[in-house]
């Protein structure tokens, strides 16, 4: 076993305080996607395992929901010091079970402890409102738990969203059952086993490993549970919420994006050639607020590639726990969609930069790739490839950018950069994102909210905003007078 498996307490499933293999026996296992051996094995949870994971989470929300919020807040700030000093052993794991770059994975990890930190403070402002309805009533809400949060979470960044739903759901008071993606379940096991040191309830944080069907398919259309987290694909967040719709559970759905740069004549060229090819080349491109879709001035197009290209060429590659600046993507179907995208733009009219090739070594290993002159219609324009390929698009007037930009279903990020602070302002009212950067990328912090427009999600993660998706509002009317209120009054 990996050295750094091997610091598992378990791998199998953690439901009600327990650690168990799955029902019926499956399992499904991991591989070191550097090496495309073997890593672990995890229990493949049945419809079984989720029921009786959704059963103990309700157990635990009753004495949970009860615990005082102060007392909520020290337990959840517990677990932000459980990770801390696990840290080093976690980065680690995430590293070589998903690829990234040990540093990458270590600041994975610092900002999932981060998570907990921020949410446990806000466990005691959780506050309603007093309603001025007049002298005969005595109004004003509560904002209390939904119940059960059954959390759905993606292979890319598994343990920092892992800790990005979990505290805010358990600050709000809810219990959390947790299905990690398949590729990459071992960090979110490790964070579980934290939690449960940390002095968390037994219960209150449960993880079933699996597939998405039958596992992830019955988390998600379980009557146990009160409310949806999931992180993916467009595909699977909308079949997730027709689940959901009949049994009219709330959902939060951050989807995927093709989250357009834009840059103009007037930007500080070396500042945004360094953060585009941070912005695309971090974790491989396997980031859905990657800068996957550049729209640059036509003026300056040339002299932006040039320096992208002189970042790229000099980027190392290798396993993620040598630490390179490129890592392999998470798995051979990833390898093979991204394969099949530089195929595509190899074999029509565009010019390939630099990359544009697969890497003849064990692992899944694919260049970091840059075409341009794409044209806006283009596949490599429009899709989300969840890798390591840039699309540059040429632009002449402001117009035609924002019209690029807005163009697709997608609406997550955008970046813009310029000297004009008048022009940015104006582009960040015009540009269809939920969030945009000027004259940086990934310009969220664990304090921001973040989230989509259109085909791009539902709800805010991260920032106060995201406990909006765990809290519901109840009003409390006190008659104080004699009269009768009708409906609609």
């Amino acid at each position: 076993m990996d050295d750094s498996v091997s610091q598992l307490d378990s791998t199998d499933l953690l439901i009600g305080g327990e650690r168990r293999p799955a029902s019926d026996g499956a399992t499904l296992p991991t591989e070191n996607p550097a090496t495309a051996e073997p890593l672990a094995e995890v229990p493949a949870a049945s419809t079984a395992d989720v029921d009786d994971a959704v059963s103990a989470a309700r157990k635990a929300f009753r004495g949970w929901h009860s615990t005082s919020p102060d007392e909520r807040g020290r337990l959840v700030h517990r677990v932000a010091t459980e990770i801390r000093e696990h840290a080093d052993e976690l980065a680690r794991l995430e590293s070589a079970d998903q690829g990234k770059p040990l540093s990458q994975a270590e600041s994975d990890i610092q900002g999932a402890a981060r998570y907990f930190e921020y949410y446990a403070g806000a466990a005691d402002k959780l506050e309603g409102k007093s309603i001025p309805v007049g002298p005969d009533q005595v109004d004003y809400t509560v904002r209390e738990p939904y119940g059960v949060s059954g959390q759905i979470t993606p292979w890319n960044f598994p343990g920092n969203l892992f800790a990005r739903g979990v505290a805010p759901a358990l600050v709000a008071g809810n219990a959390v059952v947790v299905k990690p993606a398949e590729q990459t379940p071992l960090s979110t096991i490790r964070l579980a086993e934290l939690c449960e040191r940390a002095g968390l309830p037994e219960g209150l944080v449960n993880v079933v490993t699996g597939y998405g069907e039958p596992t992830g398919q019955a988390l998600a259309e379980h009557d146990g549970i009160d409310q949806l987290t999931f992180t993916g694909s467009v595909p699977t967040g909308k079949q997730i919420m027709r689940t959901a719709a009949d049994s009219v559970t709330p959902v939060t759905l951050e989807l995927g994006g093709k989250n357009p740069a834009i840059v103009f004549p007037d930007a500080d060229l070396d500042n945004a050639a360094e953060w585009i090819a941070t912005g695309i080349f971090t974790n491989v491109g396997q980031i859905c607020s990657a800068a996957d879709r550049v729209l640059v001035h036509e003026s300056v197009h040339d002299e932006l590639l040039d320096r992208l290209v002189e970042i790229v060429e000099d980027y190392t590659v290798g396993a993620g726990l040598e630490d390179p600046d490129i890592g392999p993507l998470v798995s051979e179907e990833q390898f093979e969609k991204v394969a099949e995208y530089i195929e595509l733009g190899r074999s029509n009219d565009v010019d390939t930069v630099t990359g544009g090739e697969t890497i003849g070594r064990p692992g899944h290993f694919v260049e970091p790739t840059i075409f341009a002159n794409v044209e806006r219609t283009s596949r490599l324009a429009c899709e989300e490839i969840f890798g390591p390929v840039l699309a540059t698009l040429s632009f002449s007037e402001t117009s035609e950018a924002v019209s690029i930009a807005n163009d697709l279903d997608y609406g997550l990020v955008a970046g813009v950069f310029t000297s004009d602070l008048t022009r940015a302002l104006r582009l960040t009212q015009q540009i269809e994102a939920g969030n945009v950067y000027v004259n940086k990328w990934f310009g969220d912090t664990n304090q921001t909210p973040f989230g989509g427009y259109k085909q791009s999600g539902i709800g805010r993660e991260k920032g106060l905003e995201a406990l909006e998706s765990y809290l519901q509002t109840k009003n409390v009317a006190i008659d104080l007078g004699d009269g009768t209120d009708l409906p609609g009054g």
